[in-house]
């Protein structure tokens, strides 16, 4: 996973009103249009619609046009990729804490 790629995925997942979007999009397991996840808010069509383009650049959700609806869809793909990365830094601390551990349990 590039670097950019790391960037535009973590800053997608900062707002929580990306957040709530991309769960009512996981949740929903389905497409919903632009009309269906602007209801749930309480901002503005072009609000969400800021928010969707933000999530789309990370690759967390794909959008689709239907006559003169878009429609939305999950992709969490890109939280998995996020995961994998993050888990070399689980490692690390894990061997840390298992070092300390060892250290102090010589020290009795």
């Amino acid at each position: 996973m590039s670097q950019d790629r790391i960037n535009k995925v973590f800053k997608a997942v900062a707002d929580p009103t990306r957040r709530e979007i991309f769960h009512v999009l996981m949740v929903a397991s389905t497409a919903l249009s632009l009309t269906q996840i602007s209801e749930q808010f309480d901002i503005s069509r072009q609000g969400v619609t800021k928010h969707i383009k933000l999530l789309e650049e990370a690759g967390l959700i794909k959008t689709s046009e239907s006559g003169r609806e878009r429609f939305c869809e999950a992709n969490p793909t890109p939280l998995k990729e996020i995961k994998n990365w993050m888990a070399v830094y689980d490692k690390f601390w894990d061997d840390k804490i298992t070092a300390l551990d060892k250290y102090l349990k010589t020290k009795k």
